[in-house]
């Protein structure tokens, strides 16, 4: 026989804050042999009044966040006449919000879920724009949302780390004379590539500081004014192939660079999610 007290937990969403409220609880009683029964994404009447009467036979619990004002009114007051225990987890707070900040809640349920959907996309976003890196994997160019090219030192690695922080997957390639790019590159439409370029002279300034940062002489051949000539020419060459917008960095922050580019995605229909 089993001698269980009974909660049920009801949610017009989830209902995870619920669920860990009530285990909560019981944990303060031991335990107190409470039996937990989770019924989510509750959205019509039909459901609470099968709840009312299951919850009634069997002497149980409720507790609840359900922030649907009709289901919220029908289930305290049915709830009532039966002689029902139902808990309201959520209202007394939003409450509290309410007098303190002279606002009104939304009342719209599975807000935390998009919360969650957006921290969980932008992870994932990040991720991609590590594994897909400066060229490491050519198959990151189809998966990409965006795909950014240019000689060394155009920003591409923050720029895909910025914008993988407003949700997109961004792959960037490298774009080197002696290195034949993917011929992914000129099979993805070409609004879903971004050239990136720069003056030579800025190039030649910051390609010399990174050389100074890692300790190597100035007259490397990666700071050569020829060869940054030849880069340059050789990337503009590969832009006009795919025929892809172009930006030029030389005097644009990362969120500058950003922003022209989300203005793209814009243009072109692609969802922009900030």
């Amino acid at each position: 026989m089993n001698n269980k007290e009974i909660v049920y937990v009801v949610s017009d969403s989830v209902g995870e804050t619920a669920e860990i409220m009530v285990k909560a609880v019981a944990h303060q009683f031991n335990g107190g042999d409470v039996e937990i029964h989770h019924i989510s994404f509750v959205e019509d009447i039909s459901e609470l009044k099968h709840l009312i009467t299951v919850s009634k036979y069997k002497n149980a619990i409720i507790a609840y966040t359900i922030v649907i004002p009709s289901l919220k009114q029908y289930l305290d007051r049915r709830a009532k006449e039966e002689g029902i225990i139902a808990v309201d987890l959520m209202n007394p707070l939003m409450k509290a919000f309410t007098d303190k900040f002279e606002k009104e809640p939304k009342r719209q349920p599975k807000l935390m879920r998009k919360l969650d959907d957006y921290y969980f996309r932008r992870v994932e976003a990040v991720e991609f724009a590590v594994k897909y890196d400066d060229g490491q994997d050519v198959q990151g160019i189809r998966r990409a949302d965006i795909v950014l090219i240019g000689v060394s030192r155009t920003s591409k690695t923050p720029l895909s780390m910025y914008l993988a922080h407003k949700r997109f997957k961004v792959a960037n390639v490298p774009l080197v004379p002696e290195i034949e790019p993917p011929d992914e590159l000129f099979r993805i439409p070409r609004n879903k590539c971004v050239g990136l370029v720069i003056i030579p002279d800025k190039l030649n300034e910051i390609r010399k500081e990174r050389l100074k940062s890692l300790g190597l002489g100035a007259k490397s051949n990666y700071a050569n004014f020829d060869r940054i000539l030849e880069e340059l020419d050789y990337a503009e060459k590969i832009m006009k192939r795919i025929g892809c917008p172009v930006i030029n960095v030389s005097n644009k922050a990362v969120e500058e660079t950003a922003d022209v580019i989300l203005a793209m995605l814009k243009k072109r229909g692609l969802e922009c999610y900030e």
